[in-house]
């Protein structure tokens, strides 16, 4: 380790502290606050946003980066640290301070008005608030754009840095092109799968017990990671030894189910972050694409597999007998993967999920690159919600109102959802190659497959991209036939359509 190279990590201690405090109260602020702390803890959190941009954007700072990238003997991690520093002071550096700590401030309370909002069915009410947000990230977008660089690729890339819109719209083409046809192919079938078992009275401390047993049988380490619950189930952390994840209850008991297991996806890896890379720039997940990658393939290729289930209905069973206990296995993996194009996104089955993804993509940049009115939001929404999946909201709850993203200034966020899928899709394929899955899954033995996404995926951090982990995973690029292929076997498999 060079002397330069010790002083930046002594450095990027405070940053690091400030980066954690933060955290902390975006966890507070969705589980425990109370209603009236909003405005008042958005002051804290803007000093704290205000404290970080000082040490990130000052000239101390930079010289120590300049010294390091002079640096001939920096190793592996080192390198990247210096590589992820740079990055962060240049996308702040153009940012005015105050702008910075008024946009924190903006969206720490904006969540709480949009929550209001929600409840109340009330878009008007968030309306200017939104408007706030969007004009803030298009200004801070400017700040950053390369010449002739639009702004909507500026944001994407805030999320997932090797896709710009070009190679978006070709994977939202391609998904439109065969989701949509084979999902009207579906639904005209008029084959019926019964799910009705999974609505019902089904108590809120049971659905927390089964939660916290699936939690822990996938491999979310309660000694180094907590479960609370939120109006959006999300996961934060820490380090790689504080690791938080939520959910949030009704009477569906899938949606609690399937939300933990998400969240344990996310958990498992930041768990999975090496100690030496962990409260590092670099000891994260590589993008918001590969995070979701990850989470995706708990809930839906593993979570809605029979296999996953054949050694753990027995449980469920045991703890909802009223409502399964005469419910087998098949029935309920068939219920579990019942299509139904609906309104609720987190609430989406597998096949259609990423056209609800599709829709806010659609949106995101007629808001940021053509200028829509915020006003008209609700009344775009619907019509896309129709035109591809036959169903238009009845208020803006049910609508453009169900999703937390944009309050908390996330535009160009929701691409990663898709992404992700499709990342997911494509290292299933290759691991089947590799090792017996479904009968790894059979036996228990989840933690085979847990480890290898760990020593193929999670111990990385940010040392590398998310293109770099397909192409040593899987042996070529970025390819979402994978994903298509996956959805209409599978599901024309379910429901006895040819293809």
């Amino acid at each position: 380790m060079t002397k330069a190279y010790q002083e930046l990590e002594t450095y990027l201690e405070t940053a690091q502290a400030l980066q954690t405090a933060l955290t902390l109260f975006e966890w507070d602020n969705e589980t425990l606050a109370p209603k009236e702390a909003g405005a008042y803890t958005g002051k804290m959190i803007g000093a704290l946003s205000g404290e970080y941009f000082r040490i990130m954007t000052d000239e101390k700072g930079k010289a120590l980066i300049k010294a390091c990238k002079e640096e001939t003997d920096l190793s592996e991690v080192e390198t990247a640290i210096v590589r992820e520093v740079e990055k962060e002071q240049k996308r702040l550096d153009c940012i005015p301070a105050d702008e910075y700590r008024e946009f924190a401030e903006l969206t720490s309370e904006s969540a709480r008005i949009w929550a209001k909002a929600r409840k109340e069915k009330d878009f008007k009410a968030f309306a200017p608030v939104l408007k706030k947000i969007l004009d803030y990230q298009k200004r801070f977008a400017s700040y950053q754009a390369k010449e002739g660089q639009k702004l909507y690729d500026v944001m994407l890339k805030n999320f997932e840095e090797d896709f710009d819109m070009k190679s978006l719209d070709q994977f939202f083409a391609m998904l439109k092109e065969r989701l949509v046809p084979f999902l009207k192919q579906l639904t005209d079938s008029k084959r019926v799968v019964d799910d009705s078992f999974l609505t019902g009275d089904y108590s809120e401390e049971k659905q927390e017990e089964i939660g916290r047993f699936l939690a822990e049988y996938v491999g979310f380490d309660f000694d180094k990671g907590v479960m609370a619950v939120s109006a959006h189930p999300f996961t934060t952390n820490l380090h790689n030894h504080d690791v938080r994840i939520t959910t949030a209850y009704n009477d569906h008991v899938d949606d609690s189910i399937f939300s933990v297991i998400h969240e344990c996806g996310h958990g498992i890896y930041e768990m999975g972050i090496p100690n030496e890379l962990t409260q590092t720039p670099v000891g994260q997940g590589i993008s918001m694409g590969m995070h979701e990658s990850q989470s995706r393939f708990f809930e839906n290729i593993i979570g809605r597999s029979l296999a996953f289930w054949e050694p753990v209905y027995g449980k469920l069973q045991e703890t909802f007998p009223d409502q399964l206990g005469k419910i087998s296995l098949e029935q309920f993996v068939r219920g579990i993967n019942k299509v139904t194009p609906g309104l609720i996104r987190i609430q989406a089955d597998e096949l259609t999920y990423s056209l609800h993804v599709m829709i806010r993509y659609e949106i995101e940049k007629m808001l940021v690159e053509e200028g829509l009115d915020v006003e008209k939001l609700p009344e775009v929404w619907a019509d896309k919600y129709e035109e591809y999946l036959g169903v238009r909201p009845k208020d803006v709850s049910q609508g453009v109102l169900q999703d937390i993203h944009w309050s908390q200034g996330s535009i160009g966020y929701f691409p990663s959802y898709a992404l992700g899928s499709a990342f997911g899709a494509q290292f299933f394929a290759s691991m089947k190659k590799k090792m017996d899955f479904d009968g790894l899954l059979r036996n228990g033995e989840i933690r085979v497959i847990r480890e290898f996404l760990r020593e193929n995926i999670h111990k990385y951090g940010k040392l590398k991209t998310s293109r770099q982990i397909l192409k040593e995973v899987t042996g070529e690029d970025f390819n979402p036939q994978y994903y298509v292929d996956y959805l209409i076997e599978k599901y024309g498999r379910i429901y006895h359509i040819d293809r």
